[in-house]
């Protein structure tokens, strides 16, 4: 069992700043809506992508994806720390969950990986 995290959690970790947002679900999906300041790091490309996108493996990570159904965070936490990432927790509630609390999101592929 990988490390959690509450939405009020995280919700005071993004507004402190310090912490990296990963959404782990396919491109299409984090431009309709995420997180804010999320970073797109699809759960089948984390050995791919993740060297450039989270270079700092000490860093405070925060994987989510759609809801508690949706495997995609889970997938990508488990991954991140067996690459030897070392502060990696999974909001396994996910967008929808943010979303129905009111909270805010961002549209758009900014900052989706390529």
């Amino acid at each position: 069992m990988h490390p959690t995290i509450t939405r009020e959690e995280l919700a005071q970790a993004i507004a402190d700043g310090g912490v990296t947002v990963v959404e782990a679900l396919p491109p299409m999906h984090f431009a309709d809506a995420h997180l804010p300041g999320a970073v797109n790091l699809p759960h089948d490309r984390v050995r791919e992508l993740a060297p450039a996108l989270l270079p700092d493996r000490n860093a405070r990570i925060v994987v989510y994806c759609a809801n508690t159904p949706c495997q995609n965070s889970g997938i990508a936490t488990r991954e991140l720390i067996a690459m030897g990432y070392s502060d990696v927790r999974e909001y396994a509630e996910g967008k929808q969950d943010w979303v129905e609390a009111g909270l805010p999101v961002e549209a758009g592929a900014h900052a989706a990986a390529a």
